[in-house]
């Protein structure tokens, strides 16, 4: 049975984010081993306070991360 893990900073995404995350990866699952693996995928959203994830050293939060969102857009 696939176990797939979302690691996400608190506070970046929303409910419905999060539940549509976790249908588009059962469905990329799908995809790849057939529809008898969707009642035996799991997919887990796991997160991580902010300040306890950092990349190159720099620790990130969720107003970093909504900072950036902005900068893209």
């Amino acid at each position: 049975m696939p176990l797939v893990d979302i690691h996400l900073i608190d506070g970046v995404f929303d409910g419905e984010q999060k539940q549509q995350m976790i249908k588009d990866v059962t469905d990329a699952i799908v995809a790849i081993e057939g529809e008898v693996m969707r009642g035996v995928t799991w997919v887990r959203v796991l997160e991580v306070e902010g300040g306890h994830w950092a990349i190159g050293g720099q620790s990130l939060a969720a107003a970093d991360i909504h900072a950036m969102q902005k900068q893209a857009a």
